[in-house]
């Protein structure tokens, strides 16, 4: 059930009726009217734009419609009122009645109260993480993994099929660079002193790969040049960081569904394919390209190129695909990789790339959109970077010299369950500071801990009725009269829940998860201000001397937790029934 589309329904009718009757002409586009909260609570319960939107095309004031329409949605029994503001705003207040029908009716739909049909099935693929290989993943890759899995969470949960895909970039020269690396741990581990270059990773967390190789080979290659194992080294390597970065996101509470290989895209024809497809549409040439931004023509050689005349998709420049000495570029691969999805036959796809890849967004759409003709939604959402602080002092990070925090250590020191909700407190695209001393307070200032502290608040109060002999399983909640449910602060709770589909419909449109922590923010102070609430006015505690009256005030705090579990699933938190 969703009480927004319900009332938009009413509107709708209400304005078909007005037609009917030829007080409004036919044929007027309805899709622009909308029902949402007011700006202003002390408004009413909900507002439609209904006269505005549709004042133009019928010919009428914006006011004269909102009078005509308050006057039939007020024939309506879930409509207390209807209040035309300024030139032509329509607010509506419902009955007590509607806020107190709603827990019986979440408490029937269960887990199922807020899903959506918005995705219709629609193939969504959400490709996220996908860090290189080359050693475990830093705090940084943590939030982009959040992210990701929270918006395939959410798609899911609004009716898309979702794949959840990592993208493994194992065919660049950093790989090489991996495999090398090894090898002098390798040497290593046969007590041999060595030399690590520039450019190399030190980092220990390569020892035991060294010695693994070491235990699996013996010294073979201790004496043999590098083209003798560097393709298997970098093979053992590869899967030796790809094992150890499938158990870090598992402790982070993240599994993909499939792994790519970037390394399939060479030798196998499926570049060649993907560049043959945009050939074919006549978006492949030859031509030069004006010198960057930043390069003045002294400085800049030009030099004919192979390109992509990506500028037909709404790139700002073409892009080039091969090098000089007949190499593809690292926009061929990707190009193919994507190519791959469309072929797949996914109808929408979600990109999460680190805040460096801004310049890589409008190369990639015009890809996409190319490679579809159009049929193909790429969207495209950038991380920022997190800032880390503990003792209140910055904490720096080091990829190359092994110093960093990885995502492993994040997990040891908070739990899964915080470093989730934390990463999901901003917009994806907003900077995040996590300090590894304020995320495991036990406050109100504490989102994580304040939204799980709500729904264990609701366990408490179950387990504790139970134990006096009251039934309050969700069948005998959902049944009960809450005709007693008057107060400000219950009801205020009440239409807060009734929020949740629409919500979810809102954040599955434009992949926001954010919006979903925002929410059982405001959910858990609800209940926690109804519950402080009660400290004052007995009447309003959940737990009563009459067992009926308990009931009707539990299956109010019920539905909350109900609505709590449901929104914590979809970022991947734990509803806690008991924290001490």
């Amino acid at each position: 059930m969703n009480l927004f589309n319900d009332i938009r329904s009413l509107v709708i009718s209400s304005i078909e009726a007005l037609q009917a009757e030829g007080l409004l002409p036919d044929g007027l586009t309805l899709s622009p009217v909308t029902v949402e909260p007011p700006r202003d609570a002390a408004h009413g319960d909900m507002a439609t734009n209904a006269a505005m939107v549709l004042s133009k095309p019928a010919g009428k004031k914006p006011r004269d419609i909102a009078e005509a329409l308050a006057a039939k949605l007020a024939d309506d029994p879930r409509i207390a009122s209807a209040e035309v503001a300024g030139p032509g705003f329509l607010n509506l207040r419902l009955s007590p009645t509607v806020w107190q029908h709603l827990p019986g009716a979440i408490l029937k739909a269960g887990n199922g109260y807020g899903r959506s049909d918005m995705g219709k099935g629609q193939k969504v693929n959400v490709e996220y993480v996908s860090a290189n290989p080359t050693g475990p993943m830093h705090v940084g890759h943590a939030r982009g993994a959040v992210v990701g899995d929270a918006i395939a969470s959410l798609l899911d949960y609004a009716g898309y099929e979702v794949t959840r895909e990592y993208y493994i970039n194992d065919g660049g020269a950093q790989v090489d660079v991996l495999a090398r690396s090894v090898y002098m741990r390798y040497q290593e581990a046969h007590d041999l002193s060595v030399d690590w270059p520039e450019g190399s990773y030190p980092g220990d967390y390569l020892i035991p790969v060294g010695e693994a190789l070491k235990d699996k080979v013996g010294d073979i290659w201790l004496e043999a040049p590098e083209e003798e194992w560097l393709d298997e080294v970098r093979e053992f390597a590869t899967e030796a960081m790809m094992a150890l970065i499938r158990e870090d996101l598992a402790a982070l509470g993240v599994h993909m569904d499939h792994f790519f290989s970037e390394k399939s895209l060479y030798g196998t024809g499926k570049i060649e394919a993907a560049i043959d497809s945009l050939r074919a549409k006549g978006l492949i040439y030859r031509g030069t390209l004006e010198p960057p931004k930043g390069k003045t023509p002294e400085d800049w050689e030009p030099r004919e190129q192979t390109l992509f005349k990506s500028t037909a998709h709404g790139d700002d420049v073409d892009r080039p695909i091969m090098k000089s000495d007949g190499s593809w570029t690292y926009f061929a691969p990707d190009i193919a990789y994507h190519y791959d999805k469309v072929m797949r036959g996914f109808d929408l796809l979600i990109d999460i790339f680190g805040a460096d890849h801004g310049g890589y967004v409008k190369r990639m759409k015009a890809a996409v959109s190319a490679l579809s003709e159009g049929r193909v939604p790429l969207d495209i959402k950038l991380v920022q970077l997190v800032k880390l602080f503990k003792n209140g002092e910055p904490f720096k990070m080091s990829k190359r010299a092994g110093t960093f925090v990885t995502l492993r250590d994040l997990v040891d020191l908070v739990g899964p369950d915080v470093a989730r909700f934390h990463m999901l407190t901003r917009k994806n695209d907003a900077p995040l500071d996590f300090d590894f001393d304020k995320v495991v307070e036990q406050s109100k200032e504490n989102p994580v801990f304040y939204v799980q502290y709500a729904h264990a608040r609701v366990c408490s109060v179950m387990r504790k009725a139970a134990e006096q002999g009251i039934d309050v399983s969700d069948e005998t909640l959902a049944g009960v009269d809450l005709s007693t449910m008057a107060h400000e602060d219950e009801l205020e709770l009440a239409r807060k829940l009734a929020e949740w589909p629409r919500l979810i419909e809102i954040a599955a449109r434009g992949n926001e998860p954010h919006r979903v922590a925002t929410y059982l923010s405001e959910v858990a102070s609800d209940l926690h201000g109804l519950w402080n609430r009660g400290n004052d006015e007995p009447a309003l505690r959940f737990l009563q001397d009459d067992p009926a009256t308990s009931q009707s005030k539990i299956a109010l705090a019920r539905a909350t937790a109900v609505v709590i579990s449901s929104g914590l699933g979809i970022l991947g938190v734990t509803p806690m029934e008991e924290m001490r």
